[in-house]
């Protein structure tokens, strides 16, 4: 068919679904009751919010995870997707008790590592605004910027007496989405465990445009250095893009499913199944999640538990198992995220959790049996904490940063134990559940 003739049809049917849309009841009511608010409303709204506010309710009423984006939403919006803004290259951390802003790392090569700001740095101000009640996504809003303007930071290191004024320069930052187990001086990961260097320890936080990339290269050179296993911690990893979660579970497994999408009359969407390009197919795999890791995350999880590939370890997952499709409106009104699908693990169940759904149905992924390790809320923070802290390069007779003094050195992280676990019951021979 022509495009023209394309064209045409499509507006057509475009035309009678606006056209039935409105005379229906509930059609002619919201347009009724748009036209009274914005002519009559005590409160006067444009046009423009009105419809917005409109839009923001229906999505809203769908699920948890669809949304209205406005137009001056969606470069924030953008930026979560990709990991990709213009700021100076620092990770922050509030400390709960006392509401301090600390860094807990200065990306390698970018505007804060070059101007001399270290992890441990206490940030007291931004362009003079005192930050000391802000939380952590305002002051991560004001020291983001459009690339190539200037920010100034007031720091305060923990040996020096006085703070001192900071004049960087925005740049475009690539954030880090897969990160290791320590830091060197130079702000680069390892990528083994500390305690343990012939086991690779691989973490990633979001799966974002450049994951799956980044990843391909770590594993590269855990092959290289011949470790005789691999942890990949997605504890309170929220998910991120399907493509990238297909794409890392295809660095670990040679044929096969590894996800599925169903729409809601349970027509198969999408199939996607491995390329045989793995880069690690044999070497064992522990995978670390937790009740905050959701989507993409229990994507991976559930594709390499399914395929024998790894061992699960740590809490049951989230249950977000839901395709989200992001559809354009019209020029400056902004963009629609819809659920349209859910995702299928390879064994056929599904991943996520609904409304009505109880503890004992089956939904998320759970860990494999005798790799369960449950937290409660204060072993949780404390394990972020320690996480954070262990991410941070300090040198051999460096204090503790502000926040962390009650973190112990020799914090034992129990899902990592398990996973060692895990690796020396291989080793003996022994069965792994």
């Amino acid at each position: 068919m022509p495009r023209r003739n394309l064209y045409i049809l499509l507006l057509t049917i475009l035309f009678s679904l606006l056209c039935a849309f409105r005379s229906s009841p509930y059609g002619r009511a919201l347009m009724y009751a748009l036209e009274q608010i914005h002519r009559r409303a005590l409160e006067s709204r444009s046009q423009k919010e009105l419809a917005e506010a409109a839009l923001r309710g229906m999505a809203e009423e769908l699920d948890p995870y669809s949304a209205y984006i406005s137009a001056d939403e969606l470069a924030q919006f953008d930026e979560e997707i990709d990991r990709q803004f213009g700021g100076v290259g620092i990770e922050i951390h509030v400390n709960p008790q006392t509401r301090g802003v600390i860094v807990t790392a200065a990306l390698p090569g970018t505007p804060a590592q070059r101007a001399g700001i270290r992890p441990g740095d206490r940030l007291l101000a931004v362009d003079g605004q005192d930050i000391a009640s802000a939380n952590l996504d305002e002051v991560s809003r004001l020291v983001r910027g459009l690339p190539g303007s200037q920010v100034v930071l007031t720091v305060q290191s923990p040996e020096e007496p006085e703070s001192r004024r900071v004049t960087l320069t925005r740049e475009i930052i690539q954030g880090e989405t897969v990160m290791g187990d320590t830091r060197n001086a130079d702000g680069t990961w390892n990528y083994t465990l500390r305690e343990r260097l012939e086991i690779g320890f691989v973490r990633i936080d979001t799966f974002a445009d450049e994951t799956d990339d980044r990843l391909r290269e770590v594993l590269r050179q855990l092959m290289e250095k011949g470790v005789r296993g691999i942890i990949l911690d997605l504890r309170s990893d929220p998910g991120g893009r399907l493509d990238v979660a297909v794409e890392v579970c295809d660095a670990f497994i040679r044929s096969g499913v590894i996800v599925t999408t169903q729409t809601r009359s349970g027509v198969v969407k999408e199939r996607f199944t491995a390329s045989g390009k793995a880069i690690c197919p044999d070497t064992p795999l522990a995978v670390l999640i937790n009740r905050f890791s959701a989507s993409a995350s229990e994507i991976v999880a559930a594709c390499l538990q399914d395929h024998g590939r790894a061992v699960i370890v740590g809490e049951r997952s989230f249950g977000k198992g839901t395709v989200q499709e992001l559809l354009d409106m019209e020029p400056g009104l902004g963009r629609l995220k819809l659920t349209t699908a859910s995702y299928r693990r390879p064994s056929g169940k599904d991943i996520h959790r609904s409304v009505n759904a109880r503890k004992e149905d089956d939904w998320g992924v759970r860990p494999n049996p005798g790799y369960e390790v449950a937290l409660d809320e204060k072993e949780v923070e404390l394990q972020i904490l320690a996480r954070a802290l262990r991410g941070m390069y300090r040198g051999p007779d460096s204090p503790k940063p502000v926040g962390f003094e009650n973190v112990p050195e020799d914090f034992r992280d129990r899902h990592v134990e398990k996973a060692l676990e895990f690796f020396d019951r291989r080793e003996r021979g022994t069965p792994a559940s």
